[in-house]
């Protein structure tokens, strides 16, 4: 198989059979699709954005923190904690200051791009500013268990005044930055401090609930608004769709609203001259036929009584059966009119009781007709049905010994299959086994009164009803018909 048929097949095989369907895919795989290709570039924009602030606020904040390690240089080591008593009483300063005479170890938060970054530019910025000094340990850690001091404190140990205007600890904690000093042997300077923004670990993720809320909500309402479009645009088509099945099965629909687009309009405007002038020819071709057919009856009937008059037995002999034939085609193809066009409404036909009584009706003669009922029905018309069935029926009877009727149903059709046990028919025949007044030879001696009519008529009903009569040989012999009609 090419490759492009296989693509379409795997295609069809994925996508909805339905117009609706379809559209409606398309639609949401695109804004979808749209959606994630915004969210990528945003997402890329949101990090390059906030490296860029991270690096800048990390620079401010560790020229803070070494204007606070020079200061503390510049004291007297005795004057060191007198000073950051009076400033904790004041109620503190850009940093929490503590003094320790070795660095605490530190439980540094999980490793991340912003956070290695925002280290690594506060210990670039600060070996600039302070390049005496060499010894740093530069860390983000939560609030929670954070050690303060050499005797153990943590941070929640401390009084609130002390640290409620430096670090953010309620109702949501952020990240704190400790920065430990080394200033001489001995004397580490501990300064906590939160970054400018202290929630900037969270500013780079786009999966955050506060943004993918609002993605959802519109993505939602964008779907929303194509599927009511798709569909609005489409059920003027399911409409037209109806009603042309509608008329090909014969039945009575009223006019296609002209409402909608301008292309539905013209489409229902065009579909309603077509069904008129089709409606037209059939009724004139059914007239014609029926006139044509009746006032051929006539000169016959002449024919006939002049045939009589002949003196040669044998010449009158075959006037008659050339007469009788011509009768027989003419009564035929009047037949074929009325059955082909059965006026009546479709209803639910139970086949268990219409297959039963003509069943009987066969038993009655004389035939042997095997049938096991199955509970099935299916929308039809009763008359229409029945008849396309019996003529199935008389000819498995004329050229089988025996037949065999079976219903059975799938999801999509419901069959009736009609099986004889005649010769069945050879396969360069099945072609022309639907054209009117051919019969094959077999035929012709089983049933001389035949006019090769009744294959075509069945054909006709079942197709009027939308489904398709199949004739096959049987592997067991004879032949088989099957009657395939949409499940209801």
């Amino acid at each position: 198989m090419p490759e492009p048929a296989r693509s379409a097949r795997l295609l069809d095989w994925i996508l909805p059979q339905s117009l609706l369907g379809r559209l409606s895919i398309v639609m949401v795989v695109g804004v979808m699709l749209t959606q994630l290709a915004g969210n990528l570039i945003w997402a890329e924009q949101l990090r390059i954005a906030s490296r860029s602030d991270v690096k800048t606020a990390s620079q401010h904040l560790a020229h803070s923190a070494a204007s606070a390690v020079r200061y503390f240089l510049s004291l007297p080591p005795n004057y060191r904690p007198l000073i950051i008593k009076q400033a904790r009483e004041m109620g503190g300063t850009r940093f929490f200051v503590n003094l320790n005479r070795a660095p605490l170890r530190i439980r540094e938060i999980e490793s991340r791009p912003l956070a290695r970054i925002a280290i690594d530019q506060i210990e670039k910025t600060m070996r600039e500013d302070v390049p005496h000094v060499s010894n740093y340990r530069i860390a983000l850690a939560w609030p929670d268990n954070l050690k303060v001091s050499e005797d153990g404190s943590n941070l929640s140990d401390l009084p609130d005044n002390w640290v409620q205007a430096i670090l953010l600890l309620t109702p949501k904690p952020a990240p704190i930055l400790v920065i430990q000093v080394e200033m001489e042997s001995g004397h580490w300077l501990y300064l906590a401090s939160l970054m400018p923004n202290p929630y900037f670990l969270e500013t780079s993720d786009p999966m955050a609930l506060d943004r993918l809320l609002p993605q959802g909500l519109s993505l939602a309402a964008v779907l929303l608004l194509s599927i009511l479009v798709v569909r609005w645009i489409t059920r003027p088509l399911a409409a037209l769709s109806e009603a042309a099945q509608a008329f090909g099965n014969g039945e009575h629909m009223p006019a296609l609203p002209e409402s909608g687009s301008r292309e539905f309009v013209n489409t229902a405007r065009a579909f309603g001259a077509m069904r008129e002038r089709i409606q037209r020819y059939l009724e004139d071709r059914e007239r014609l036929f029926v006139s044509i057919s009746h006032d051929l009856r006539t000169p016959i009937t002449r024919l006939k009584l002049r045939a009589e008059l002949l003196d040669d037995d044998a010449l009158r002999t075959e006037f008659h059966d050339d007469l009788d034939e011509l009768d027989m085609m003419v009564k035929g193809a009047l037949q074929c009119v009325k059955d082909s066009d059965i006026h009546e409404n479709p209803t639910e036909v139970r086949l268990d009781a219409l297959i039963g009584r003509m069943i009987r009706g066969a038993g009655l003669a004389g035939h042997e007709v095997s049938f096991s009922e199955s509970g099935l029905s299916v929308m039809a018309k009763p008359l229409a049905l029945k008849r396309a069935i019996g003529n199935l029926l008389d000819n498995a009877l004329h050229y089988g010994e025996a037949v065999e009727i079976s219903v059975s149903a799938t999801i999509e059709s419901i069959e009736i299959q009609i099986r004889d046990h005649g010769p069945g028919v050879p396969e360069d025949a099945f072609s022309s086994l639907f054209e009117p007044y051919v019969r094959l030879e077999h035929g012709r001696d089983q049933n001389e009164g035949g006019m090769g009519l009744g294959l075509g008529i069945a054909r006709g009903i079942v197709q009027a009803h939308g489904g398709e009569l199949l004739l096959t040989n049987h592997p067991g012999g004879g032949l088989s018909a099957t009657i395939r009609l949409p499940a209801s």
